[in-house]
């Protein structure tokens, strides 16, 4: 009795796989667009963002760890303070550290 169960089971199980195969849609080839991407990313890595230039939009966007408040902050310290004349310089603005400016360093110029 429990043979045939088993062997009934190994049919259906058989049977609802082979199926599953013949219903199956065929595989489309798949393009990958990933070259297309690291290129564009590559190209808007290289556009330096200038802090003398930039708007709080701007800066919010494109700098890692800078949210609304410290973007609006680094444009209230270069209207109060002037333009920056180095990137240094964005040390002095409150909640800009050390650890912020290192991340995005390489995104910025003054001009």
């Amino acid at each position: 009795m429990r043979k045939g169960y088993f062997y009934s089971l190994i049919f259906a199980f058989l049977t609802s796989a082979s199926v599953a195969a013949i219903a199956a849609p065929a595989a489309k080839p798949v393009t990958l667009a990933a070259p297309q991407a690291v290129e564009q990313s590559a190209t808007t890595q290289s556009a330096r963002v200038d802090l003398n230039g930039a708007d709080a939009a701007t800066l919010q966007r494109e700098l890692s760890g800078v949210g609304k408040g410290k973007a609006e902050a680094i444009v209230a310290y270069r209207d109060s303070n002037g333009p920056f004349s180095s990137v240094e310089e964005l040390l002095e603005v409150k909640g800009i550290g050390k650890a912020i400016l290192d991340r995005n360093r390489d995104k910025l110029q003054v001009n």
